[in-house]
């Protein structure tokens, strides 16, 4: 099994070229590399990219994953079609610029995907990382809450959970946050899961992600409640009624997350 997907630009740059040799030949500034896996960014005519490649996990790290009960990352089809999903249902993300997969092994895929890179960005993480001493206008505030939470849910509700669901892996177009819609990309959708529903412990796992990674921002409970309307697109007394035991659950994940990364007690 062999597929491709490349954009003008490289269906130019690569013509003629085996695109997998092409892809493994690049080269660039290194920003992780595991055992299978290499993000880097590079400049191609003045342009900038960010290319994963993938190198087949092996099968003792794919059955190591299949025994914990999780779903081993065979390499960049997922995000690939998660990035497509995205766009389809009209939460920002990134643009795939060219995607390569052969093999049938799943152990021993073979793949790639280059996407382009979003300029003057900051994550969401950063951006707040001080709002508990230095609050911002609220008016932004609630901006961002709605933005993150009309994301995320659009993501949920069509089935699309993302695994590392933190406000970090969201980044603001800045200066976007001075308008009525602020531009927050999803990133880092190597292990996102597409099905037709997202199963209740892996929605519980990203949502609770995103409360934990936020709970040093200084929210209050008005702003939790602000991000429930905006995350369902309901009345909060119906959300309150309705999904009790889902956001318990919520609560109980993100400070459990909490206590086990920061070794204290949750701030809020």
């Amino acid at each position: 099994m062999q597929e491709t997907d490349l954009n003008p630009f490289f269906q130019k740059l690569w013509q003629g070229k085996d695109p997998f040799q092409a892809a493994f030949e690049l080269t660039g500034e290194s920003y992780r590399k595991v055992k299978s896996r290499h993000t880097f960014r590079v400049v191609l005519e003045n342009n900038g990219y960010f290319v994963k490649l993938h190198r087949g996990c092996g099968w003792k790290e794919y059955f190591k994953n299949i025994f914990q009960f999780k779903l081993p990352v065979t390499g960049a089809n997922q995000e690939y079609r998660a990035l497509h999903h995205l766009k389809k249902i009209g939460v920002p993300t990134m643009t795939p610029a060219a995607y390569g997969c052969k093999g049938i092994n799943p152990a021993g895929l073979t793949s790639f995907l280059i996407t382009e890179e979003l300029t003057d960005t900051i994550s969401l993480e950063d951006y707040c990382r001080d709002w508990k001493e230095n609050p911002p206008e609220t008016k932004i505030k609630y901006r961002l809450i709605h933005a993150l939470a009309d994301s995320a849910g659009k993501m949920h509700f069509s089935g699309l959970n993302h695994r590392d669901c933190y406000i970090c892996h969201f980044l603001l177009k800045k200066g976007s946050e001075q308008t009525n819609s602020p531009a927050l990309h999803v990133i880092d959708l190597h292990r996102a899961q597409i099905r037709k529903n997202v199963p209740y412990r892996y929605h519980v796992k990203d949502v609770a992600g995103l409360w934990f990674s936020a709970m040093d921002a200084g929210l209050t409970k008005h702003d939790i409640f602000r991000f429930l309307r905006s995350y369902y697109k309901k009345e909060l007394r119906m959300i309150l009624k309705e999904e009790s035991s889902f956001l318990a659950d919520i609560d109980k994940t993100a400070r459990a997350l909490y206590r086990k990364v920061h070794k204290k007690q949750p701030p809020v």
